[in-house]
């Protein structure tokens, strides 16, 4: 279980030097807003283009895919559903709020508890590209929709999210995998470069909005809250383990495998997206960082129980 403990402590002690950076007046919210942005128009999409690139895609075709996506589906329409009836959020907030209750953070810690928990780090790679080439362009979407204050035609809805940085990324990177083009060292090394800074400028800009930010749960309902992070945290993976092992017939370590990345908490980019729409910023911080300490148990009881 190492594995599990050094992935969070990784991401803790990051996310505390941005708290002690704001703490001591060395930055301010303005910094948290520009390390957003660099990590969403720079950093994340050559990421994505040196993850994917090496990802094997015919991973998708398995039945991790489905148990997956089904476990993805359930929360976000549950939360949709409360955020239109109940809560009355507008599109963009109510799309923060469906990241928040389903969007895994398959990389930067999915990817080390991956390989120290489960042994293979490619086990997480049809999450990673669920999330990267069909959840994320379908949010990014609504949110762009939602910043021109006016319902998208069906070719804005199309043709939007690969204006995208982030879908470009995902896409090249994918084109990568499929054809086994190896970039050239002139382009792969400083993509590699810019990659390096995604997460670090995500985890820094965080604790700085941790520290400086409204107190948790000030931006609205607690319930919603609570909801968010229950729906991330317990029905998730339970809807991951109903699918896989009763519907599809899955057991042993690949059950194992597909209940623990649904156990992962929030992913830290969604902070990042809300931030850079203004929607939904303090639900996406309160869940990320609910959903981040009480994934540590949620994730030792499934690899016990199942291990």
């Amino acid at each position: 279980m190492q594995g599990v403990f050094t992935g969070f402590a990784t991401i803790g002690v990051v996310i505390a030097v941005g708290a002690l950076l704001a703490h001591l007046r060395i930055v301010d919210l303005t910094a948290q807003r520009i390390l957003s942005q660099v990590a969403f128009f720079v950093g994340s999409p050559a990421l994505m283009v040196m993850t994917l690139s090496r990802a094997d895609v015919h991973d998708v075709l398995s039945r991790n895919l489905v148990a997956t996506s089904a476990a993805v589906l359930v929360p976000v329409v549950v939360y949709g559903l409360l955020a239109r009836f109940v809560w009355h959020r507008r599109l963009g907030d109510a799309t923060i709020g469906a990241l928040s209750a389903a969007y895994v953070n398959a990389g930067n810690l999915g990817i080390p508890v991956a390989s120290y928990v489960l042994g293979d780090a490619a086990l997480v790679a049809p999450t990673l590209l669920l999330q990267l080439l069909v959840l994320q362009p379908i949010a990014l979407a609504l949110l762009d929709a939602d910043a021109l204050g006016r319902a998208p035609s069906l070719l804005q809805l199309v043709t939007r999210p690969f204006r995208n940085p982030l879908t470009l990324g995902s896409l090249l990177g994918v084109l990568l995998s499929v054809t086994g083009w190896t970039l050239p060292d002139v382009v792969g090394n400083p993509l590699e470069l810019l990659g390096n800074l995604a997460v670090p400028s995500m985890l820094i800009a965080y604790g700085i909005a941790l520290r400086l930010g409204p107190g948790l749960g000030a931006a609205g309902s607690v319930a919603e809250l609570v909801t968010t992070s229950a729906l991330k945290l317990v029905v998730q993976p339970l809807v991951a383990y109903a699918v896989a092992h009763v519907a599809l017939g899955v057991d042993g370590p690949a059950l194992l495998a597909i209940v623990v990345t649904s156990a992962l908490p929030t992913a830290q980019n969604i902070f990042v997206h809300a931030t850079r729409y203004d929607r939904g910023t303090v639900l996406a911080r309160d869940t990320i960082l609910i959903t981040t300490v009480g994934a540590v148990p949620v994730i030792l009881l499934v690899a016990a129980l199942l291990g």
